[in-house]
């Protein structure tokens, strides 16, 4: 069975560096071997952690909000349409052996509070997620500052 490792982020239009960061992601975890897991829509973090990782011949899985597979990036393999808006945040969050959040907004912190109270580690890519998300995820919550500081950190997290 395949590891998976859910990106979640912005889903609005990124900056030019934001989405290198994210397609760079994508592209490392690919090539690692494992799984990607993002929103699945053709929009931010998303479309550009998926692109890396298509580029780079990785299975891209997409958990999206819609019940209609037309919303989600052309760079995902598996569209899963949930038809639960929001609540789709939870089944990014468990199915992920480790989560990396990229800058967002309160989906993105939803997420990682999900992953968090799950017991699954959440490494913070390029951003604080506040005082209360690293209250409440402790050890399980790290940082990173470039994407293969994030895949160093995963590695260590799935080894452990």
């Amino acid at each position: 069975m395949r590891t998976i490792i859910g990106v979640m982020g912005s889903g609005r239009m990124l900056s030019a560096q934001a989405e290198r960061t994210a397609e760079h992601l994508g592209r490392l975890i690919a090539e690692n071997g494992w799984a990607l897991l993002t929103g699945g829509r053709a929009a931010g973090v998303m479309d550009a952690c998926s692109r890396g990782a298509a580029h780079a011949g990785g299975l891209v899985v997409g958990v999206l909000p819609d019940e209609d597979p037309s919303c989600a990036s052309r760079w995902v393999d598996i569209p899963i349409c949930t038809g639960m808006g929001d609540a789709r945040n939870a089944v990014n969050a468990l199915s992920s052996r480790v989560v990396v959040a990229l800058p967002g907004g309160a989906g993105t912190l939803s997420e990682v509070a999900l992953a968090l109270k799950a017991g699954r580690a959440v490494i913070a890519l390029g951003w604080d997620p506040g005082d209360a998300m690293r209250a409440a995820g402790g050890a399980l919550l790290r940082s990173a500052e470039t994407p293969e500081e994030a895949v160093a950190l995963i590695v260590e997290e799935l080894a452990e």
